[in-house]
Order: structure tokens, then C-alpha cells, then sequence
């Protein structure tokens, strides 16, 4: 497989694109911010954060950013394995493992972030400050506290059917 083709196989989606100003001694210097995400559809996602005079420019930035940024998160099938709750400056977001065939219950950065990572079932709920960049940390921070059903049985010392949403449960 050629590099190019290695490449295309990530899920790129800029999620923020502002116009920032510098102030400097004779008036503002304006630039632009790009916030941006790539995953691979199948359990790794990174994001990336480009700055510059140019649109283009602060695009490939955040993209190769975001691509040194990739982690691999722990799921489970379609959703999560259990509730997480990110938190990063005012930003809150709160991540809630849902049944197959629910969808991605989610708005703006949230959704740009999971459906990039490869989850297909998940219900959302942002709270606190709307500002995209510390939405989208947030929602990384949520991400990154999540544990394997496996991992979580062995700490906790029961059973791994326990640690199962009820949905998979055996009745």
C-alpha cells in the first residue's frame, strides 16, 4: 500500500474554523484557527489544533497535528462501555453507553468526535461553556477515562457479566 493510500483511510473532519486577532502596537494581526479530527472509523481518533495567515495553511496543520494526536480508545461494539464525564475549563460532557440501533445522540464537536472515532450508539449531553475547542477536549478527556469491560471486572473484583450494559446481558 502506497503512502497515499494510507493516508485516505482516515475520517478528516474540521470542526471550527475562527478568525483570531493579535493585538499589536500598530492595530490587530488576524489569523486563523482551525480545530480539527481525524480517526480511522475503528477505535483510534486524535485532534488537532492549526493556526495560521491562511485557511489552507492552518488546515494542514491541524490535520498532521491530529494524526501525531491518534490514541486508541476502548470500545464496545457500537458505543462505550460505560458513563464517562469529560471535563475540560468550563466545559462539561457526559458520554452514556446506548443500545444498538440508537444512533449518535450528540451536537456539533461531540458528534464530529465520535462518529470519527467509529461509535454508532451513544447518547450525549453537553453542559456548561459552548466553546467548540474546550467541547471537543472534553470530550477526549471522557474518552480517554474509559475502561475495557475486562479491565473494569479485574478492578473491581466481580464477575465480568456484571460490568456488561444490561442490554448484553444473559437473562
Amino acid at each position: 500500500m502506497s503512502d497515499y493510500q494510507t493516508e485516505n483511510m482516515y475520517d478528516e473532519r474540521v470542526i471550527d474554523i475562527a478568525r483570531v486577532a493579535k493585538v499589536v502596537k500598530g492595530g490587530r494581526r488576524f489569523s486563523f484557527r482551525v480545530v480539527m479530527v481525524i480517526g480511522d472509523n475503528a477505535g483510534r481518533v486524535g485532534m488537532g489544533v492549526g493556526k495560521a495567515n491562511a485557511v489552507p495553511e492552518a488546515i494542514r496543520k491541524a490535520s498532521e497535528r491530529a494524526r501525531r494526536d491518534m490514541r486508541r480508545i476502548n470500545l464496545n461494539g457500537t458505543s462505550i462501555s460505560h458513563e464517562v464525564l469529560g471535563k475540560q475549563s468550563g466545559a462539561i460532557v457526559l458520554l452514556r453507553p446506548a443500545g444498538p440501533g440508537t444512533g449518535v445522540i450528540a451536537g456539533g464537536g461531540v458528534r464530529a468526535v465520535l462518529e470519527a472515532l467509529g461509535v454508532h450508539d451513544i447518547l450525549t449531553k453537553s453542559l456548561g461553556s459552548s466553546n467548540i475547542l474546550n467541547v471537543v477536549r472534553a470530550t477526549f478527556n471522557a474518552l480517554d477515562q474509559l475502561k475495557s469491560p475486562e479491565e473494569q471486572a479485574a478492578h473491581r473484583g466481580i464477575p465480568l457479566e456484571r460490568t456488561k450494559p444490561y442490554w448484553e446481558r444473559e437473562k
